[in-house]
């Protein structure tokens, strides 16, 4: 199931970037996660490098900042998947929300808008275009899961309800956000299939924050290389209570954060 060739209305598809000059930034995480980039022009002021593992899309890199972003922490979007993003901008007003980015058409002939949920957590919704997403998820080098911390789960929850058809469930210290009817992940995984996200409660957060999970084949390794090449290891690996993983956070050199993941496999 680690191959993808589209997605469903409601799931998470895509992550990218953004930074004023992209070739550093690619440049340090295809040293860290072992990427291809396609795309790449060094020096070039506008360009969208997509990072590929096994020849198959996985996340990208791009240049400019957004005037929007401009001024910002450095961070990594994600992109859910929707049928119609005006209808997706209508739902995040009535809902409370705010709508960052009015609809638009995107450069691969489908439509995007960016929407902050009322605590100002900022996700994508992306109607489809020529681009299907990522190719190639949960798998060593690629991203697996994408995660809100925010200060208020029982508004997080109806929000992204009302806008995503989402629905929430408790897995110990988090919840997850479930898409019912869709049939994701992995068949050996330890969550239901139809997990589309992650929450966690950030009480002392001042606002609400997206952020994203990459697999790796060799978490120790990856930390180590962060701070090679002038990265920050935020939390160093450790394995994870109760389940077969180990985890650590790292900040690539503009500071945007992910986590990193490795299965602890017999």
């Amino acid at each position: 199931m680690s191959e993808r060739n589209g997605y469903e209305h409601g799931v998470p598809c895509w992550v990218d970037t953004w930074r004023e000059d992209a070739t550093d930034t690619a440049r340090f995480y295809g040293e860290i996660f072992g990427w291809e980039l396609a795309g790449l022009e060094p020096g070039a002021s506008e360009q969208y490098v997509i990072a590929k593992v096994r020849g198959r899309d996985v996340a990208a890199i791009g240049s400019p900042l957004p005037p929007p972003a401009k001024g910002r922490p450095a961070v990594w979007t994600t992109y859910v998947w929707v049928d119609d993003v005006d209808e997706i901008a209508e739902k995040t007003r009535a809902a409370g929300g705010a709508v960052l980015a009015a609809p638009f058409d995107s450069l691969d002939g489908g439509r995007m808008t960016v929407i902050a949920d009322p605590t100002r957590g900022t996700i994508a919704a992306w109607q489809l275009g020529e681009h299907r997403g990522a190719e190639l998820v949960n798998e060593p080098s690629a991203w697996a899961m994408s995660f809100l911390n925010t200060p208020d789960p029982e508004g997080a929850a109806a929000f992204y309800g009302e806008v995503f058809g989402w629905q929430t469930e408790s897995f110990g210290p988090a919840t997850m956000f479930r898409l019912p009817g869709y049939v994701g992940g992995e068949p050996s995984q330890p969550v239901p299939r139809d997990v589309v996200a992650t929450m966690m409660e950030a009480p002392d957060a001042k606002h609400a924050y997206w952020a994203v999970n990459f697999w790796v084949a060799d978490v120790d390794g990856v930390a180590a290389k962060t701070a090679e090449l002038g990265g920050t290891v935020i939390e160093a690996p450790a394995e994870i209570p109760g389940l077969p993983m180990k985890e650590g956070v790292i900040a690539d050199p503009d500071g945007a954060r992910v986590s990193v993941t490795q299965l602890l496999l017999d």
